[in-house]
């Protein structure tokens, strides 16, 4: 068999897709690629850092998100953070953990012992971080087809990735906090637990200015991360030999 040549997505490279192959093992490849990236995703949740200007641990995740998404392209990218989020629901303990899982400033916890949580998302504050999850690994996908995850463009399509997430997420924390949510560990609304004189401002206190600089480091890391692993693949070229 013979590879598919000009192949668009790092994965392609690394796992080449064979001209040859029946549809039902594409299908099988492109559901055990999705669902190792969904456990690569739940992994990174479990690596969190307690910054000194927060009480919100920060993680990896963002990062895993960046990565899975330029790594598989859109729909595979997409769809593994679809599957990661229907594994959180559905009461695998994958989401990050909660801010108990480091005790102080620059302590960091990883991976074990496993602080995972689970929970329908309509119960949790990063609800909407976690919908924008599958939308940031959709665009980082899109872009990545059309070759930005290997050139200049790289860290601008890590910018736009890590941006929409904020999208869903905010207005997720907003309405919570315009709805007067009770926040269930603490018992008020949620509203009462975050600084600020309006709603935006809470919403923005609570769900942006915190992660500002963690985010800015994850998407560095994953600007480097691609175009670094197509220059070492580009080394090796499997989609060139025969099988």
């Amino acid at each position: 068999m013979q590879a598919v040549a000009n192949p668009r997505t790092l994965i392609d490279v690394l796992v080449p897709e064979f001209k040859a192959e029946d549809r039902i093992f594409a299908i099988t490849r492109n559901i055990v690629l999705m669902l190792g990236f969904a456990g690569f995703v739940a992994l990174s949740a479990q690596i969190a850092a307690r910054l000194p200007w927060t009480t919100v641990p920060i993680t990896a995740q963002t990062f895993a998100v960046l990565v899975t998404g330029g790594a598989l392209g859109m729909r595979r990218g997409a769809g593994a953070l679809t599957i990661y989020m229907l594994m959180g629901i559905t009461f695998l303990p994958v989401f990050a953990p909660g801010s108990g899982v480091t005790d102080g400033s620059w302590d960091l916890h990883f991976i074990l012992p496993w602080e995972g949580s689970h929970s329908s998302i309509l119960n949790m504050t990063s609800g909407g971080y976690i919908v924008g999850f599958i939308l940031a690994a959709g665009l980082t996908g899109y872009l990545a087809e059309r070759g930005w995850d290997r050139k200049q463009w790289v860290h601008l399509s890590m910018f736009l990735g890590n941006a929409i997430i904020y999208v869903p997420g905010l207005l997720w924390l907003g309405y919570l906090i315009a709805t007067d949510w009770i926040h269930p560990a603490a018992g008020v609304p949620l509203g009462e637990l975050i600084a600020g004189s309006s709603i935006l401002d809470k919403t923005l206190v609570g769900g942006l200015y915190p992660f500002i600089v963690g985010d800015m480091m994850k998407l560095f890391l994953a600007s480097l991360t691609l175009p670094t692993a197509w220059v070492l693949a580009a080394k090796v070229q499997p989609w060139t030999r025969n099988s």
